[in-house]
């Protein structure tokens, strides 16, 4: 006997209708994941920006802490009395009471055409006969 009462052959199976494949609880399941996977969304965002962001400051922070530790040793090169002295000779051409001190200065290379360098005049004389010249143009 069957479940509606009714006799069935024997040997045989009653045919049962076919299960949809999308029940209803399939589809409220996958109605709430897709809520929690836009409810997660923007804060995971959010949280891959600012782990960015400290990744990049953290760079940047070792990168000044290398540059402070290169200049505290330049300082400390620099308070040194013997680099204090050869760079008094050097750049500012300075040498002890008790020492003779010579410069060399190498001569320029010499010149084609015979004139004088431009660099001997100064600018200011070099402005004047500019104006001088102007004016001597006008006044014909």
């Amino acid at each position: 006997m069957s479940r509606d009462g009714a006799a069935r052959p024997p040997g045989r199976r009653p045919v049962l209708a076919p299960r949809p494949k999308l029940t209803s609880r399939a589809a409220v399941l996958v109605v709430v994941l897709c809520g929690i996977a836009l409810t997660l969304a923007y804060p995971v965002r959010e949280y891959i920006a600012d782990r960015r962001q400290i990744d990049q400051l953290a760079t940047q922070n070792a990168q000044i802490a290398a540059e402070v530790k290169h200049l505290r040793a330049e300082q400390h090169a620099l308070v040194s009395p013997a680099l204090i002295e050869e760079e008094a000779r050097d750049n500012l051409h300075m040498c002890f009471p008790s020492q003779t001190c010579y410069e060399v200065i190498y001569p320029g290379k010499p010149r084609a055409n015979g004139d004088s360098p431009q660099a001997t005049t100064p600018w200011y004389g070099r402005l004047w006969k500019s104006v001088a010249a102007a004016d001597a143009n006008t006044s014909r």
